[in-house]
Parts: C-alpha cells; sequence; structure tokens
C-alpha cells in the first residue's frame, strides 16, 4: 500500500540562534495605559512558559495619544519587543502588516487587555509548532471554556457565529475572540485574499481557511470580559454584515481560487484502510441507524397520514418519496460528513436508486400481501417495517459506495 499522506513539517526543534519561532502581534489603538502592563506580562509569560524563542510586534494603529512613545520605550527596555507602525486604523490592517513582515514560521495575536488567561496560549501555537495544525483559535463557547461577561455581550457573540454557521456554512465556534494564530507558510497564501482590514478580518481569514480545507485548532479559554473595551459594538456588527455579505457572494460566485488554495495549502489525502476495515464503518452505522429511525418513524407517519385518502400503494409511494430525499440528505451531512455542493446531485440520484429499489421491495410485498389476504392496518404496518429493514440495508451499502466514491 502506498501512503500519499502528507503532514505537513514541523517546525525546527532546535532553532537557529535568535530566531524566533512564534511572533506575538498586539494590535493597539491610543492604549497608552493598558500597553505597558501587558507586554510586560507577556514577556514574562512567554519567558517562564514558553520553550522557544519568542518575538513580540507592537502593531501600533494610528494611535493619537501617547501608544507610541510607550511602544518604543518597551522595545528599548526588553530586546524581545518590536514596533511597527501603520498611518491608517484598522485591526485587520495591523495583522496582515504585522504578520506578512514577520519571518517567525509561528503567527500569533491577542487583544491588548489580556481578556483571555495566557496559560492557553503554548496549548493554542502547539500544535502549529508540530505541524498537526494550520490555523488555531481561542474559543469561549466550548463547554469546558470559562466566560465572565455580560449578557449583552453573550446574546451577541452567540448570535453572530450561529449566523455564520446559517450563511458561510462556518464550522468554528468561535470567529471573534481576540486570541488567535497561523502558520506563516498558511498566512502567506491566505492573506492576500482577505480584503477587510477591520474586525471582519479574522472571520473572512478562518472561512477561507476552512473552504481551503485546512485545520483549524480550537482551543477552550477562560476570558474575563474588559469593561473599559474600544469597540463600537454597532458600527462593528453592520461592518460585520456587510462583510458576510460581500465573502458570501465571492463564495457563491466561484470569486475566489478555493481549488487553487486547496491544491496550494490543503493536507494529502489519507492512505487508503485496509480492505477488510472500512474506514469510520462502526460510526457510520451507528448514524446511519439514528437517522433510519427517524425515517422510519416519519415514513410510517406519512403513510397513515396519506392511507385514507389515497389508498395503500399510492400513500406508500408518497411517504417513501418524501423520506428518501430527506435521508439522502441526512445520511450525506451526517453519516458520511459530506458538505457542500460537489457532488450533491450525483448523491441524490444514487439515493434515489436506492428509493427504487426500496419501492420495489415495500410496493412488493404490500402487493404480495394483499393478494394473499384481505390484511389490517397493523398487519399491513408489521409487513412494510420488514420490507424497510431490508430496503434499509441495502440503502446504506449503496450511499456508503456513493459517499466514498472519489472520481
Amino acid at each position: 500500500m502506498t501512503d500519499t499522506y502528507a503532514p505537513r513539517a514541523a517546525v525546527r526543534a532546535r532553532p537557529a540562534a535568535g530566531s524566533a519561532v512564534l511572533d506575538v502581534v498586539v494590535p493597539v489603538y491610543n492604549e497608552e495605559t493598558d500597553l505597558g502592563p501587558c507586554v510586560r506580562r507577556l514577556h514574562a509569560h512567554l519567558t517562564a512558559h514558553f520553550p522557544y524563542p519568542f518575538r513580540i510586534t507592537v502593531a501600533d494603529n494610528a494611535s493619537v495619544d501617547g501608544t507610541p512613545a510607550v511602544a518604543r520605550a518597551l522595545a528599548d527596555e526588553l530586546p524581545e519587543v518590536g514596533v511597527l507602525r501603520l498611518d491608517e486604523k484598522g485591526r485587520g490592517r495591523a495583522l496582515r502588516a504585522a504578520w506578512s513582515a514577520s519571518p517567525a514560521p509561528v503567527l500569533a495575536y491577542m487583544d491588548v487587555d489580556l481578556s483571555t488567561d495566557l496559560a492557553a496560549l503554548l496549548p493554542l501555537v502547539a500544535p502549529l509548532i508540530s505541524g498537526h495544525s494550520d490555523l488555531a483559535i481561542g474559543t469561549r463557547l466550548a463547554r469546558t471554556s470559562r466566560v465572565v461577561r455580560g449578557a449583552k455581550r453573550e446574546v451577541i457573540s452567540r448570535g453572530y457565529n450561529l449566523l455564520l454557521r446559517g450563511t458561510l456554512a462556518a464550522r468554528f465556534s468561535d470567529a471573534q475572540c481576540g486570541f488567535k494564530a497561523i502558520r506563516a507558510d498558511v498566512a502567506a497564501g491566505l492573506l492576500p485574499l482577505v480584503r477587510d482590514t477591520g474586525w471582519f478580518f479574522d472571520t473572512e481569514l478562518l472561512v477561507l481557511a476552512q473552504r481551503a480545507g485546512l485545520r483549524i485548532h480550537e482551543v477552550p479559554v477562560d476570558w474575563v470580559d474588559d469593561p473599559d473595551s474600544r469597540v463600537d459594538i454597532v458600527a462593528t456588527a453592520l461592518a460585520d454584515l456587510r462583510g458576510i455579505g460581500r465573502l458570501g457572494r465571492a463564495l457563491a460566485t466561484g470569486a475566489l481560487p478555493l481549488a487553487q488554495l486547496r491544491a496550494q495549502l490543503g493536507r494529502g489525502p489519507l492512505p487508503a484502510p485496509p480492505a477488510r476495515v472500512p474506514a469510520g464503518l462502526p460510526r457510520q452505522l451507528v448514524r446511519f441507524a439514528a437517522v433510519g429511525v427517524a425515517s422510519t418513524l416519519a415514513y410510517l407517519l406519512l403513510f397513515l397520514l396519506a392511507r385514507g385518502p389515497l389508498g395503500a400503494q399510492p400513500a406508500n409511494l408518497l411517504a417513501l418519496l418524501l423520506t428518501a430525499v430527506a435521508n439522502t440528505a441526512a445520511n450525506r451531512r451526517l453519516t458520511f460528513g459530506v458538505s457542500g455542493r460537489r457532488h450533491a446531485g450525483r448523491h441524490h440520484l444514487q439515493g434515489l436508486l436506492a428509493f427504487a429499489l426500496g419501492l420495489a421491495l415495500t410496493s412488493g410485498s404490500l402487493a404480495l400481501l394483499h393478494a394473499a389476504t384481505r390484511p389490517s392496518r397493523s398487519l399491513e404496518l408489521v409487513v412494510l417495517v420488514a420490507a424497510n429493514l431490508a430496503a434499509t440495508a441495502l440503502r446504506f451499502l449503496l450511499l456508503r459506495l456513493a459517499m466514498h466514491h472519489r472520481p
């Protein structure tokens, strides 16, 4: 068997002297009060707990107070601290500039208020250093996260992430947490395609990474809200909505080179499993069974509702057709983990083939039953359940063959 899987190269375990493995960017705008304590605390934490050379970059977003002077003083005091001054505001603009200029193989950023517990920093970047993952995000929405913030921000955060799931099919849990990291080689491929220069920058980067097939690692964090936050919630929300619309149109029209991104940044295919041990079979059987139970119950309910006005055979046809379409869609997503529109038409056609075979089994069973006797409703249901069990086994085999086919 030929192993075609190509994992990403890990960062060198023994980097060259003086070369930073990690560059943590702290974007700031008018933060002369918080900047000094933030950088000193971050520097002390990295010195004590991070096992590789590091760098801290203060990315000044055109501050008009004493922030530039504080940043320069920190750079003079701490040799690992650097300063990048920008003439225009925008967190996304600052991150793009700082990450693009950094020679470090792993890039991160965090908000100056240090709302996120720094104990999560090493777990955030370790999968990127090892080559296991491509991006990493802190999440405040995991079950094991501990978050202290008001109800208003909680509702806004959860609502925004639900909106991303519904509009952009996002699978990451927390797009807005100011605690993220990315491999430099991945950033070089994604940053030229990210258009936003403000707060939507994170979301756009993550959506592109997900669509390119990159692995996004999530770290549950402890997070305490900063009551002195400078974020304009209304303006940010409107900008996010505009960003969602723009990015959604680009994805729908094919304006983004996703195929090239997958080829350039995506991981190679996994090696083929042994012939007698199909990949994920036990889990697929459990999920298929759950979908099958729900489909059978829906089928029986529809059959009983239509049996009176339509008769047995038309009711069977209608109930089986409706549940077959829903069954194929559910199994495609839940059982076999196939998302997106690619091959969706072929999958539904093969699902309809399974439907036709199921119709033949159930209709044939009903025909034989009515030819032999005048059955009661309960006997009809028993025969239909038995026929559906046989049809379900056949459906699983056909759908599994269809979903795992890769032309």
